[in-house]
Order: C-alpha cells, then structure tokens, then sequence
C-alpha cells in the first residue's frame, strides 16, 4: 500500500468511525425507548423523529454540490454536539429530580436536533467523500473495507447503547458528544474539499 492509499484510507475509515461512534444507531433503534424514559409520548415522538429525517434529508440533497462536502460535515458534526449535550441535560435533570417538565422537551429536542444534524451531512457525506477520494483501481476494495468499518460499528454502538444507558443515560449522551466534538476536529484537520475537483486535484490535497 503506497503513501497515497494510507492517506485515502484514513479520511474514509475514520469518517466510517466517526459517523457510527457518534451514536447514530443507538439513538435510531432506541429512540422510542429514550422518549419513554424521558417522559415524552413515544409515538408522537416517533412521528415528529421520522418526518424530520425525511424533510431535511429531501432539504439537503440540492445542496449538496453547492455547499460543499467540508462544511456540511462540520455543521452536521457541530449540531450532533449540541443534539448529544441537550440530551444528556434532560437525562442529568430527570436522575437528580430537578426541573421535571423541562425533561421531555429538552429530550425531544436533543434528539430531533441530532437526527436533523445526522440527515444534514454526516448521514450521507462520508459515502459522496469516500466515492469521490478513490481512484477505480482500488474503489471496489476500499470502499468494501469501508463498509466493513461502518457496519461494525453500527453493530457495536447498537450492541453497547443499552448498556451505556444503564451506566449512565447522560453520561452516555456525553460520551457521544465527546465523539462527534472529535470528529469534528477530525474533518477540520484531515478531510479535504472534494466538491467539483478532480481526482488528480483532490490527491494534490490529499497528499500536498
């Protein structure tokens, strides 16, 4: 494997890791689970959770190509944070009894802020990223191990996210946003911009 691939490899797997770590599909599949322990009405929940996801990912998609990949990253990664961390001061203020109304709601917000944040960009950004870094000779395997980084990490994030909430529900949630504050820093310092390059052009970024 030559320098050129190390350096491929590493933007496409680590933003593989960092879109899984950062708690997509524990919330996903327990979603019901955290509004029933927040307090909230789980299907009204659920209701609000998937018109969202629809309507901002249709939102999202004419601008894509104008945006760019880099910025829809950060602000996608920046308000998973700020979804994680509204969360987990619901869950801190329903353990330690306090400001019981504003449980529910700050809990519903935290997650439908996160799910927004997710659908904005790093739900579909690291796969454009990945398609576009690799060249064809080596797309097929790369983007293979890829998927194998991704899917093992929704595996383990789902497997572990009961566990993590019966530890701690908000120390859970700043777990998670520790992670995405991570990717962030991830993005700023090793992705690059590939909207409307070329490969040869987003090599010489790649590997200036």
């Amino acid at each position: 494997m030559n320098p050129d691939d190390i350096s491929r490899n590493l933007i496409a797997f680590g933003l593989m890791v960092f879109q899984q770590f950062g708690g997509i599909n524990g919330i996903c599949f327990y979603t019901s689970s955290i509004f029933e322990q927040a307090g909230f009405p789980t299907r009204l929940g659920m209701i609000i959770y998937a018109v969202l996801q629809v309507v901002i990912t249709a939102l999202n998609a004419p601008i894509v190509d104008k945006a760019g990949r880099k910025p829809l990253l950060l602000v996608s990664a920046t308000g998973l944070v700020i979804g994680c961390l509204i969360t987990a001061v619901s869950f801190y203020l329903k353990v330690h009894d306090m400001a019981h109304k504003a449980v529910p709601v700050l809990a519903v917000v935290g997650i439908m802020v996160f799910i927004a944040s997710f659908s904005a960009g790093m739900g579909a950004m690291p796969w454009v990223v990945m398609s576009e870094i690799f060249p064809i000779n080596i797309k097929g395997v790369a983007g293979g191990m890829a998927t194998l980084v991704n899917w093992f990490g929704a595996w383990a994030v789902s497997y572990t996210f009961n566990f993590l909430m019966s530890w701690s529900s908000y120390g859970t949630f700043v777990i998670y946003a520790v992670i995405n504050a991570l990717a962030i820093v991830f993005v700023i310092a090793v992705v690059p911009e590939t909207k409307g390059k070329t490969l040869e052009q987003i090599q010489a970024v790649v590997n200036p």
